[in-house]
């Protein structure tokens, strides 16, 4: 549907410029009001259906709800249009599939309080509508509608009030003509003397009378059983909401080849009240139900309540029998799927997509026929958009005025939020729901008590009012089930704000303090080891303490807890640009654990290199600046820079911090490379749990050939951090289990390396899982390997994990001496050598040679733990039976 767009067309002189009302998409809500109308005129005209059945539940009710500015009115308005007849549907919503008969008759009412419509004026719009349509009267409604205009109105015409309202321009001067034969028909029939209009008392009397009476003459109203009833009592607004029982009688009786179907709109649903005081939708719910014959679509910013039972009193029917329509979810979506069933008329109007956004934007502003707006331009304000329509029109108007300040639209001009979304936010809301809502703005997601937290509040009851609302999205599935709008959310954060009730920035700062507490709180009140409660706290809360400037507190904690358990799932933080300079702790700790999250998948100099910038900030307090130069050191050793390394671990195991433990685990690691076994040894007795003493001790084991002990430790570090309930410790030991037995028996270690990869799924050690793809190579080894060698070179190149270069070539030795190829050992051992020549991991030359049945390098300065012939021959015996000697 496209008109004239008056705002747009009145801020530019350029009269070549067209300013069209685009209606984009919206089809899956037509598919939906074609479905529910269909089924409702097939319930209508089933035999058994009687409008004077007022137990029956009601399901001639539709309601589409969403945030302000998603368009609804203007839904509303095509639905209007596309009900009035073809010409009025666009092009794309195809042809209905409904009989002619009986007609729809479309009638659209906005209760916006700027329309000032009340109860009586929405009981008028529908009956002038008829009186166009149908041309005739409909004697029980108009004798008691014009009884209760005397007694509320008296000495004022309808006629002029009609012409006043201008509901007669809109609809006609028929209505007075229709009620005015009506009445003359009944007095007639009652052989009532004198003038009517003069005497509307009497009539009523006498007919009530004879109705009760049955008489003959007015058999035709006595078949509407509750007419006598209504027109005995005080005919007040009260008695005026009963009165559509008389309007859907009358439908009812006219002929076939009159049968018609009101089909009422109702617009801007959210103003008829508050949850506390809904006069005027009680009466509205009355008209519903009184008329079950017509259908009704609602419009609006929330959904409706009418089948929570909790109503009770304040509405006449409340609960799921008397609505099961009304029980089920949301149907999501611009673009549904499917149709949804008879049974789903709470409809959430949802954000345009992409594709309709482009499409708004193209067909809005034209100047002679193509799009004024350049298709990059239109691509950059629909993704700022969010889908959300108010937001394209707002940018459509600011397009207008950049081009009448003579300059030319960029992408930088839609960069800022528009001030007019906090202003149709905020319209409808409690001042708890809109302090509410501003202290969720700084929130990702949040839940009722973490709302409530965070705006200062004692109860809950603004939050779970604020969770019906359709600007908050649900996701029940998510750590927190809550979120806003994307594009609001940013809007109530960034745009200026010229309401009363505006924060100052120690509101904020206030309010982002409160919600970092709650989330420490609800980390710490987590039971068990819950990885998924421990990132979204430590995401959320690192933004709070990063914007707010706000101290680290328990964030010091929790950064421990995410890496003591060598998981490495990504931290979905806010990427810090390269050139900002780090200003507060959170921000040095939030890039501190994105290095150590990202290091699994970038060199380890940029790690080094990331770590280094973070230690030189000095803003991080000491045991966490240690934690950086700890993780600093583990990097440098992975570059075989062992020197820098065995500074930074000596220096955090001397501080005696969390870390001190590791930092003699990476002393021990550090020992062993250098081929200083005994040292080594001495090391990891003394380093128990903290210090993974048993996976440290298989490491030395394992060098020296003597596969069983290496085993050993590694299957106690594997048990250990199960009871510690250390998911990365477990993948670690179990790894280097199946490198061990992949030496040792190749059966056994399919199934050993089988779990390994199981326990590194979703893990994300890099170190690790390279270690993984050796075992594998050491398994099958003497077979077919084709170019896996190669490709491992590469990819430990390009991670920047040197150490693990010296462990692929001894694995590559010992297939091509269990290949008995001498040119490959040669040439393996070879590339080893110039891998230690620094002499770290020198050792595993001599390993290489030994597999060979060589003896160790001339030059050898390997500290072994026993004699060098007792290694030389375990490892000699683990290539001969390989060679199945």
């Amino acid at each position: 549907m496209a008109g004239r767009d008056l705002r747009a067309l009145f801020s530019t002189n350029d009269r070549q410029v067209e300013a069209g009302e685009a209606f984009t998409n919206r089809q899956g809500q037509w598919q939906i009001v074609q479905s529910a109308l269909a089924e409702h005129l097939a319930r209508i005209t089933a035999p058994g259906f009687s409008v004077e059945d007022l137990e029956a539940p009601r399901n001639n009710i539709l309601t589409f709800h969403g945030v302000g500015g998603i368009g609804k009115t203007t839904l509303s308005r095509t639905l209007e249009a596309a009900l009035a007849g073809a010409e009025g549907r666009p092009a794309r919503w195809g042809e209905s599939v409904w009989p002619a008969r009986p007609a729809l008759l479309p009638i659209r009412i906005d209760l916006a309080r700027s329309a000032d419509v009340d109860f009586e004026r929405v009981v008028l719009t529908i009956r002038l509508a008829l009186a166009a349509h149908l041309n005739r009267p409909l004697p029980a409604f108009d004798i008691a509608l014009r009884r209760y205009w005397e007694h509320q109105h008296p000495g004022e015409s309808l006629e002029e009030y009609l012409r006043r309202g201008g509901l007669a321009a809109r609809f006609g001067k028929n209505l007075p003509q229709q009620m005015q034969s009506a009445l003359s028909d009944v007095a007639q029939a009652l052989l009532l003397p004198g003038t009517v209009g003069s005497a509307i008392g009497q009539l009523t009397g006498a007919l009530t009378t004879a109705i009760r009476e049955r008489r003959q003459t007015v058999r035709a109203l006595a078949g509407c059983a509750r007419l006598a009833d209504l027109l005995d009592v005080e005919p007040d607004i009260d008695a005026l909401s009963y009165y559509p029982h008389l309007l859907a009688f009358e439908l009812a009786q006219l002929p076939a080849e009159q049968a018609t179907v009101p089909v009422v709109l109702l617009d801007t649903f959210e103003d008829t009240g508050t949850r506390t005081h809904r006069d005027l939708e009680r009466l509205l719910q009355r008209l519903v139900w009184l008329m079950p014959n017509a259908f009704f679509i609602v419009t609006g910013r929330g959904r409706l309540q009418w089948a929570d039972a909790a109503l009770e009193g304040q509405l006449d029917w409340t609960g799921p029998t008397a609505w099961p329509g009304l029980v089920g979810q949301a149907v999501p979506g611009p673009r549904t799927a499917g149709t949804p069933t008879g049974t789903d008329r709470q409809v959430l109007i949802g954000d345009f997509s992409p594709q309709d956004c482009a499409d708004y934007l193209a067909r809005r502003l034209t100047r002679d026929g193509q799009p004024l707006i350049d298709p990059g331009l239109r691509t950059v304000i629909a993704e700022r958009s969010h889908g959300l329509p108010l937001y394209l029109d707002l940018a459509v108007l600011r397009f207008l005025e950049l081009r009448r300040a003579a300059r030319t639209p960029a992408a930088s001009d839609f960069g800022t939020d528009f001030p007019a979304l906090l202003t149709r936010t905020l319209a409808d809301l409690t001042p708890d729901e809109r302090h509410l809502l501003r202290a969720v703005s700084l929130l990702d997601a949040f839940d009722l008590p973490l709302a409530t937290a965070a705006a200062g509040l004692s109860h809950q009851a603004a939050a779970a009012r604020l969770a019906e609302r359709p600007l908050v999205r649900e996701d029940p599935f998510g750590l927190w089930p809550y979120s806003l709008h994307a594009l609001i959310r940013s809007t109530l954060r960034d745009a200026d704000d010229a309401t009363d009730d505006r924060w100052t920035e120690d509101d904020w700062r206030a309010a982002a303090g409160r919600a970092l507490a709650a989330l420490g709180s609800q980390w710490a009140a987590g039971t068990g080891p819950d990885r998924r409660l421990l990132t979204g706290c430590l995401r959320q809360g690192l933004a709070l303490a990063h914007d707010h400037a706000l101290e680290l507190g328990w964030l010091t904690d929790a950064a421990f807890a995410y890496t003591a358990d060598y998981v490495w799932e990504p931290l979905p933080l806010p990427a810090q640009d390269g050139n900002e300079e780090l200003a507060t702790a959170a921000g040095a700790l939030d890039e501190l654990l994105s290095t150590l999250a990202r290091r699994q998948h970038e060199h380890r100099a940029r790690t080094a290199e990331r770590l280094t910038a973070v230690l030189e900030t000095g803003l991080l307090p000491t045991e966490l600046a240690e934690m950086a130069l700890y993780f600093k050191a583990k990097a440098d050793r992975d570059l075989g820079h062992s020197a820098a390394s065995r500074a930074g671990m000596r220096q955090v195991a001397d501080g005696g911090g969390r870390y001190a433990p590791d930092a003699a685990r990476g002393l021990a690691h550090l020992a062993r490379t250098a081929g200083d076994f005994p040292t080594a040894l001495a090391t990891a007795e003394s380093l128990g749990w903290p210090g993974r003493g048993h996976r440290v001790l298989g490491d030395i084991w394992f060098a020296h050939g003597d596969m069983d002990r290496a085993a050993a430790a590694y299957t106690a570090a594997r048990t250990e951090a199960e009871a510690h309930g250390n998911a990365g410790e477990q993948a670690i030991a179990q790894t280097h289990l199946a490198l061990t037995t992949a030496f040792t028996d190749p059966a056994r270690a399919d199934d050993e390396l089988a779990l390994a990869e199981q326990l590194l799924v979703g893990l994300d050690q890099r170190a690790t899982t390279l270690t993984a793809k050796i075992a594998g190579l050491v398994r099958d080894a003497g077979g077919d390997l084709g170019d896996r060698g190669d490709l491992l070179r590469a990819e430990i190149t390009t991670a920047g994990i040197t150490a693990a270069a010296p462990l692929l070539e001894l694995a590559m030795a010992f297939h091509h001496s269990a290949c008995t190829d001498t040119a490959a050992t040669d040439a393996s051992i070879d590339r080893l050598n110039e891998l230690t020549q620094d002499g770290d991991h020198a050792y595993y030359t001599d390993v290489a040679r030994h597999l060979a049945g060589r003896a160790s390098r001339a030059d050898s300065a390997v500290l072994w733990t026993e004699d060098a012939e007792a290694v030389r021959t375990r490892w000699h015996q683990l290539a001969l039976r390989r060679m199945g000697r």
